[in-house]
């Protein structure tokens, strides 16, 4: 079942309110896991829309088993984001406003992946080599993780 796609069906691109999980996953090094997004070829945070029954931790965890090809395990909220950053246009006009639900986690299971879809590939970058070409919704989280903020963020 995908709500998303069921509700284009019926609205075409207008904008659709949507809950975005995802997880700020750090290895060993204190490096953050970034993804490379296949529709506009910026660096993201791996995760995706909440489905219809599943919880936040449910939906970040199956996207990141999705998109990453890893088990993430031992999650704690890092933050909530709403604002005007949080409207997004894609590539094939679809708008939509975006809160997002953000974990944190050292810890996973598995071996990373490219081989999605929705992603060119994954790399660890450490608090000064954060690139510049982020997604623009997920620079919040990214910024605040590489000035070392550790504290739940509501904004």
């Amino acid at each position: 079942m995908n709500y998303i796609m069921d509700l284009r069906k019926k609205i075409g691109h207008e904008t659709v309110m949507t809950v975005g999980c995802g997880i700020l996953i750090e290895n060993e090094k204190g490096q953050l896991l970034l993804q490379k997004r296949s529709d506009n070829g910026q660096w993201c945070i791996p995760g995706g829309a909440l489905e219809v029954g599943e919880t936040y931790e449910e939906a970040a965890c199956r996207e990141i088993r999705e998109e990453v090809g890893i088990e993430a395990q031992d999650l704690s909220l890092y933050g909530l984001y709403s604002g005007d950053d949080r409207l997004i246009r894609y590539p094939n006009e679809d708008v939509v406003y975006s809160l997002a639900v953000i974990f944190y986690t050292t810890s996973y299971t598995g071996s990373i992946s490219n081989e999605d879809s929705e992603v060119l590939e994954h790399r660890f970058f450490s608090k000064e080599e954060i690139p510049e070409d982020l997604f623009f919704p997920d620079k919040r989280p990214i910024v605040d993780w590489a000035a070392g903020k550790r504290e739940i963020s509501v904004n």
